[in-house]
């Protein structure tokens, strides 16, 4: 008797980003926002999550959620960023979340990794920021950022990868120019965490 049973179902895209998307939900939904302006891009990104696992990938054209980080080497008296090599400026490092990703802090660690060379990275799990702002993906989207404070080990030599120009240490109270908007404000919620690390230690 031939076997009807039916094949086992290969997991999709909207699937693999379903942890994904649970952990984007939660983490916004318990988040303390750390300014007005970031509150009100967490309300929106939480809207914006109400679409399910896509939106999460960047193909979904009203916006995406994207991760970020900001580098504190381990005194917190230097910041690492990039010049970007797109639109020439310097900024955090981060881009979009992959469906290898599980949580939104695992993805700005992932990519702080890739971008800076660094091994032995930390994360704080708790975002520092929410940003949304306009993109050129698939011809013109919103990429609703969600931003992590990074720690470098001691004695962090970094690499320059194919996305960046270069990459620079630079005093959090002296970041270089042209710097991309939305960076500068970044550097206090980091250095609180930072803070909090120090005493949880």
């Amino acid at each position: 008797m031939p076997d009807t049973s039916p094949a086992p179902r290969t997991a999709g895209p909207t699937d693999r980003r379903s942890a994904l998307h649970a952990d984007a939900v939660a983490v916004l939904t318990g988040w303390t926002p750390t300014s007005p302006a970031a509150a009100e891009a967490a309300g929106r990104t939480l809207d914006l999550l109400a679409a399910g696992p896509v939106a999460t990938d960047r193909s979904h054209l009203p916006g995406h959620v994207t991760a970020s980080a900001l580098v504190l080497d381990s005194t917190g008296s230097r910041v690492l960023l990039c010049l970007h090599g797109k639109f020439h400026r310097w900024v955090q490092l981060g881009g979009h979340c992959e469906e290898t990703d599980r949580t939104l802090a695992a993805a700005a660690l992932r990519e702080a990794t890739e971008e800076s060379g660094i091994a032995g990275l930390v994360v704080d799990p708790v975002p520092i920021d929410v940003d949304i702002h306009r993109v050129g993906c698939q011809g013109g989207s919103l990429h609703h950022d969600v931003r992590f404070a990074v720690f470098a080990p001691p004695g962090a030599v970094e690499r320059v990868s194919d996305e960046s120009e270069a990459l620079g240490w630079f005093p959090p109270d002296r970041l270089p120019e042209p710097l991309a908007g939305g960076t500068v404000q970044l550097v206090a919620p980091a250095l609180a965490a930072l803070a909090r690390r120090a005493t949880a230690s």
